[in-house]
């Protein structure tokens, strides 16, 4: 059976001019054989050699990113990244990496009990060399992967200099294997009473159905919990069937979750629950934000649309388009979109419709105005076409260029580094708190005069400054003024810094205690600063509220 991926060549080049309407066979005859002229002649007369199947990729890239984000080729090299999406497996070392600014490529995390952190390699370990070839600053990370990546039970040798070690540089021979990427990244009990469950979901793979099950039965059974809140915060989708399967946890059996619809008037396909709910009655949350989309939105959606499910959160991306694979010849691969999907209220949560572009060629969200009201199952009124907004909305972590510039320079990273380096072992994931004394290390760490970032009192002082001289206030009674305040609104780091803590401790807690409890770790100490959760805790200790947001 085809799988129906929501995420987030023989296709025709050409067929991008046409928008979404079908081309005439006569169009599209023309178009190909354009094209292949243009091959033909740039292969024999360019001056210069070509590498004509980097070339073609790039002109494929390029046609369908213009139909829409979603549908994309996959050459033979490339199809390991639709069969990850899908399986969550592929074969490699198990180890993300990462690039700075100056071109410098290294591991930024293990993962836990693959080749990489058996081995022993460490996030923040400069990567210097794979099987013999030096690593430099022209490489990136695709580059970095594709030698990294290979069959398992082959092996790849890998030369790292890792960061505050006296013998600095290490030497491994990583036997690549299948590596399993869980869906369920952590699951565990939260609340004062620590009977609700928590569930971080973070893709819906084939597996996760079975996850996310195998989790809900160890909460019920061996911790008794009496209500469920599931987090699809910053997932990106994946696979349709199981946002479906999922959902089948939570409503009757034969209950209709979403259906599809295509081109063609007999392309409508319907997806209903096929199995009895195991939790059919329990109080359940669902986190969502702007990072939560497609098979995110189909699950969220649905149990808003049925009443089983508060949702809170920030609005939800917006994706209501389908994907299908089709087989290419030499082994490719397309992901094409081949429909809409609608959740049980009749609502499209789709945000920009790519058929409509504006005369430069971009796109844009429906705005609210445009969208259209839609009943729910106990007749609560929702939208569609802006993704799925949440019932209970949650106030985003704020934003400024200080933090910004903390996580774009690698400032909290190289710290967990440094840190990692000379303390061997931390509380456990859940108790790890940053304490006054590392958050004065971490800020003595920063040098005050590379650490650089925009000050908005500054420069609205220096607009004010520009413009009373630009319009001839700047008298030295309004100099003497402007000045006063620069002194009085004067930036001072340490300040700054102390201002941002909250922030700027959930970025150092993470990673520090990801390099000792890896990305089951992360979540965990995470949940303190998870304010949907919180605000999802507030809404499940009130069985009245609860009830009343949902029409019960």
């Amino acid at each position: 059976m085809r799988k129906l991926y929501l995420l987030g060549i023989s296709a025709v080049v050409g067929l991008a001019a046409f928008g979404a309407t079908r081309s005439d066979k006569t169009d599209v005859a023309r178009s190909l054989e354009v094209f292949n002229s243009v091959v033909k002649e740039l292969q024999l007369n360019y001056v210069d050699t070509i590498d004509i199947k980097k070339s073609v990729n790039t002109a494929l890239l390029y046609m369908l990113n213009d139909i829409d984000p979603y549908t994309e080729y996959y050459p033979a090299d490339d199809r390991e990244q639709l069969t990850m999406i899908s399986t969550g497996e592929y074969a490699g070392i198990g180890c993300m990496i990462g690039r700075t600014d100056s071109g410098t490529i290294y591991f930024s995390e293990p993962y836990f009990n693959t080749p990489s952190q058996l081995a022993g390699v460490k996030a923040g370990d400069v990567i210097l060399s794979i099987d013999g070839d030096t690593v430099t600053s022209s490489w990136d990370t695709r580059r970095a992967s594709e030698a990294l990546r290979g069959a398992a039970g082959t092996k790849v040798k890998v030369s790292v200099r890792r960061p505050f070690a006296v013998d600095s540089i290490v030497d491994f021979v990583l036997e690549r294997a299948k590596i399993k990427t869980p869906s369920v990244v952590y699951y565990g009990t939260v609340g004062p009473d620590g009977k609700t469950g928590y569930i971080s979901l973070s893709s819906f793979t084939e597996k996760a159905p079975d996850e996310v099950a195998a989790a809900l039965d160890d909460l019920m059974r061996n911790h008794g919990i009496t209500s469920l809140v599931i987090d699809l915060q910053g997932n990106p989708g994946g696979l349709l069937e199981s946002s479906v399967q999922i959902a089948s946890l939570f409503v009757p059996k034969g209950t209709e979750i979403v259906r599809t619809r295509g081109r063609g008037t007999l392309s409508e396909k319907v997806y209903k629950t096929s199995r009895k709910p195991v939790a059919p009655d329990m109080p359940l949350a669902i986190l969502i934000d702007g990072g939560s989309a497609s098979s995110s939105e189909i699950l969220a959606g649905s149990l808003q649309d049925l009443d089983r499910a508060v949702i809170v959160g920030e609005r939800s991306y917006g994706k209501g388009l389908v994907q299908t694979s089709r087989q290419l010849p030499y082994d490719g691969l397309l992901k094409l979109t081949v429909a809409k999907y609608y959740i049980p209220s009749g609502r499209l949560i789709q945000a920009i419709d790519y058929s409509r572009r504006n005369d430069d060629g971009s796109v844009a969200r429906t705005p609210d105005s445009l969208t259209t009201v839609y009943p729910t199952l106990h007749g609560r009124q929702v939208r569609d076409g802006g993704g799925i907004t949440p019932d209970v909305k949650t106030e985003p972590m704020k934003a400024n260029r200080l933090l910004y510039n903390i996580r774009r320079g690698n400032y909290d990273f190289d710290f967990a580094t440094a840190f990692a380096a000379v303390n061997p072992s931390i509380a456990p994931a859940r108790d790890f708190v940053i304490t006054d004394s590392i958050f004065a290390e971490f800020k003595r760490s920063i040098d005050p005069e590379k650490f650089q970032y925009d000050r908005a009192c500054d420069s609205v002082l220096k607009s004010l400054r520009e413009a009373a001289e630009n319009e001839g206030y700047m008298t030295a009674e309004v100099e003497e003024r402007i000045s006063g305040l620069e002194k009085l609104l004067h930036h001072d780091l340490d300040h700054d810094l102390n201002l941002n803590r909250r922030e700027i401790e959930m970025f150092l807690s993470d990673a520090i205690v990801r390099r000792y409890y890896y990305q089951s770790g992360g979540v965990a100490n995470s949940l303190r600063y998870n304010r949907a959760l919180d605000d999802a805790l507030s809404v499940l200790s009130d069985p009245a509220g609860y009830r009343s947001i949902l029409n019960k």
